[in-house]
């Protein structure tokens, strides 16, 4: 790869937009579900398997359901992608995601990841 493609590459990563929100995971083979919150949704799913492939997800549960049933029994869905307003103070983003992540797991049954 070239000099220049490398810059433009660079350049295109930093300029793209960032959203947080709520995403699940679901375990098929115990049909059971857990759910967080993500400052940045599209690179949350990697973190996560990075994660739990090591061996180093601080979720205990989460980890030992990997480990029982292999990366072929989980399945990662986004599940609210949170408007982003450079009006909206941090901390009043984060209540938002708070509230959202408790109503759904609620709803859904989900073991939140804190």
């Amino acid at each position: 790869m070239d000099k220049q493609t490398r810059r433009q590459q660079s350049a295109d990563y930093k300029r793209q937009e960032v959203q947080s929100g709520i995403y699940q995971i679901h375990c098929t083979a115990t049909d059971t579900r857990w759910a967080g919150i993500a400052l940045n949704l599209s690179a949350i799913r990697n973190r996560l398997w990075f994660g739990l492939r090591q061996g180093s997800h601080p979720h205990r549960q989460l980890q030992q359901a990997w480990a029982a049933h292999g990366a072929d029994a989980f399945q990662w869905e986004p599940i609210l992608a949170l408007e982003e307003d450079p009006e909206r103070p941090d901390f009043e983003r984060d209540r938002l995601l708070r509230d959202a992540l408790e109503q759904h797991c609620l709803q859904s049954g989900a073991t939140p990841l804190r």
